[in-house]
C-alpha cells in the first residue's frame, strides 16, 4: 500500500469514525448517564465488533449479505429495531445512574453485536474492502494494515464522544437537563434508524 492510498484511508477513517452515528451517540449517552468507567465496556466493544465485521467482509461474507435481499432486510430491520428500543429506553431517563444501576446499559457483547446490525457499518466495511483489500496481490498484508487503523479510529472516536459525555455529567445533573439531553440522544438514534431504513 503506497502513501497516497494510506492517506486516503486515514481521511475516510476520520470522516466516518468521528461523524455522529449509533456508536458515538451511545458512547456519549452511556458516559453522561453512568460515567466514563461504565461506558468503557461499550467503547472497547465497538472496535472489536467492527474488526470482526471487516474480517467477514474481507472474506466475502458482507457482499453475500448485501446481495441477498432477505438477509439485507433482516440486518436492517434488526438494527433499526434495536436502535429504536435503545432510543425509547433513553428518552425516559432523567436521573443519573447510581453505582447500583444504569437506566441505559449496553454491555460488551451487545456492543459487539450492534456492529453487525448496523447497515452503515456493513457498507463502510465493504467500501474499505473494495478500495484497499479485494483483488490485491498483497490482500492479507493490506488487511493487516487496514484493520488496526480502523480499530484505533473506532476506539478513539467512541472514547472522545464518551469523554465529552462524562465531562457534561455534573452539568447535566442539574434540573431537567439530563432528561432533555437523553431525549436529544434518543432523537439522534431515531434519525440514525430512519437513515438506515432509507439506505
Amino acid at each position: 500500500m503506497n502513501w497516497q492510498e494510506f492517506t486516503a484511508l486515514l481521511v475516510l477513517a476520520t470522516a466516518m469514525s468521528f461523524s455522529p452515528g449509533p456508536n458515538t451517540t451511545l458512547s456519549t449517552a452511556l458516559a453522561a448517564n453512568g460515567g466514563l468507567p461504565r461506558a468503557m465496556r461499550f467503547i472497547f466493544a465497538v472496535p472489536v465488533g467492527w474488526t470482526l465485521l471487516l474480517a467477514l467482509c474481507a472474506a466475502g461474507v458482507g457482499a453475500l449479505i448485501l446481495a441477498a435481499p432477505g438477509l439485507r432486510i433482516a440486518v436492517q430491520a434488526l438494527g433499526i429495531g434495536y436502535l429504536l428500543f435503545l432510543a425509547w429506553k433513553l428518552s425516559g431517563s432523567g436521573t443519573l445512574a447510581s453505582a447500583n444501576g444504569v437506566p441505559l446499559k449496553v454491555g460488551f457483547w451487545q456492543g459487539v453485536g450492534l456492529q453487525f446490525l448496523n447497515i452503515k457499518a456493513w457498507l463502510l466495511a465493504l467500501t474499505i474492502v473494495a478500495q484497499w483489500i479485494a483483488g490485491q496481490a498483497d490482500a492479507l498484508q493490506r488487511f493487516a494494515i487496514v484493520a488496526p487503523v480502523m480499530l484505533v479510529y473506532a476506539f478513539g472516536s467512541n472514547f472522545a464522544y464518551a469523554l465529552a459525555g462524562a465531562l457534561l455529567r455534573n452539568w447535566l445533573a442539574q434540573g431537567r437537563r439530563l432528561l432533555w439531553f437523553n431525549r436529544l440522544m434518543a432523537l439522534v438514534l431515531v434519525l440514525t434508524a430512519y437513515w438506515m431504513a432509507k439506505v
